[in-house]
């Protein structure tokens, strides 16, 4: 049987157009399935880095915020990264961290809403600093914050709805919530939508636009590869960008920061999602990593992602003894993301055991091991490998 499953993996290998991308990465033999928490690193990175570091700052030093393009670091990046998430240029601002977004974005909503709009409903399986984070923008404008399963939302919302907070994601089981139809449930009951896209960006199709979503955030050191503790972003739709009003105003998103004006005036679009200084160190190696994106299709990346599902699952289900795990991911490709989650009785001891054996996933409380498909970089002899791996762990 390890042979059948082994001879699949290389045919589909051999027919997979994004293998290639594969060299683009720093990857040794262990098999990485965790890039739904780390991508990997990018061979243009570290190259890049060390000439911000040794020219940049090191010889041009305070020049380089503008004959560098340090300055427009934050829009520039975020153009590049708009196709990536469905969204045309202008509307997406890089910096500050994934939950400092959420924040803007959320209590920006509420203020969007308008008066007689007191709830902000929370998708009730959400990562916990999101959940912090509603719960605390709540407080700040009198609302009142209401968990909700993300299938029971469209029943929930009212008249006092004022912004929804959802993952596209779920970042446990791996299922794929469904954006278009929640987002437009959203508008329907007159408030904003505010979606996280951290475990969906550079994996699958998210086309903010055409679906009209008006919030958004993400970070980038997941699928799009961007490095620890890389910048997250901010997606303002262009239609609300004049009445965005930030509850975190800097002088970076001033319209003439160097006015040094007593008086705030924000500047125009999506540059109001900016608060200080950028982080220009770990912002312009997302912009290398970002490289690997050119001529890549997210079409192709999703079709390939649930191609690597469907045999990650074949694969274990072969090899893994009978009861020893349950999937909790969705088996329907609407309704998954780019992971698959497992649940097993003794998960962290489990998982300790596959990553001594070259096989790097995680693990999250109490029982769920998690791998994260990453198509650019993981084949089909990976997860063949995996999964068998996970079966002699448990048999």
């Amino acid at each position: 049987m390890s042979e059948s499953y082994a001879g699949k993996a290389a045919a589909l290998d051999a027919l997979d157009e994004l293998a290639k991308l594969r060299d683009r990465f720093v990857l040794d033999d262990v098999v990485y399935l965790d890039g739904n928490s780390l991508g990997a690193l990018s061979v243009n990175v570290a190259g890049r880095v060390d000439d911000v570091v040794r020219r940049q700052w090191g010889e041009l030093r305070i020049r380089s915020w503008e004959e560098s393009g340090w300055w427009t670091a934050p829009e520039r990046i975020g153009d590049r990264i708009a196709p990536l998430v469905g969204a045309a240029p202008g509307q997406i601002v890089v910096g500050d961290s994934t939950s400092v977004n959420v924040f803007k974005a959320l209590v920006a909503a509420v203020r969007l809403a308008g008066a007689g709009r007191d709830e902000i409903v929370v998708d009730a399986t959400t990562f916990p600093s999101d959940g912090y984070i509603a719960a605390s923008a709540a407080r700040l404008t009198g609302c009142e914050l209401r968990p909700v399963e993300p299938s029971a939302v469209p029943d929930a919302l009212g008249p006092r709805t004022a912004a929804v907070l959802l993952n596209h994601v779920d970042y446990r089981t791996g299922r794929l919530h469904d954006l278009p139809a929640l987002t437009s449930a959203i508008h329907d009951a007159g408030a904003v939508a505010v979606w996280d896209l951290c475990h969906s960006a550079g994996a699958l199709p998210v086309d903010l636009d055409a679906h009209g979503v008006d919030l958004a955030v993400g970070c980038t050191y997941k699928y799009l590869n961007g490095g620890p503790g890389s910048p997250a972003y901010l997606y303002v739709r262009t239609g609300l960008q004049e009445r965005f009003d930030s509850p975190l105003p800097g002088w970076n998103s001033h319209t003439d920061p160097f006015d040094m004006s007593a008086e705030f005036i924000p500047a125009p679009g999506a540059l109001r999602g900016r608060v200080g200084t950028p982080d220009i160190l770990s912002m312009l190696a997302l912009e290398t990593a970002l490289e690997v994106w050119d001529g890549v299709s997210v079409d192709a990346v999703r079709a390939k992602s649930l191609a690597l599902g469907d045999f990650f699952l074949d694969c274990v289900a072969a090899y893994v003894p009978g009861g020893r795990v349950e999937s909790v991911t969705p088996s329907a490709h609407a309704e998954r993301g780019s992971q698959v989650s497992l649940r097993c009785a003794d998960a962290g001891d489990v998982m300790k055991r596959l990553i001594a054996r070259g096989v790097v996933g995680d693990f999250r409380t109490p029982d769920i091991l998690r791998f994260g498909l990453t198509p650019l970089y993981v084949g089909f002899a990976d997860v063949e490998r995996a999964a068998r791996v996970l079966g002699e762990t448990l048999g």
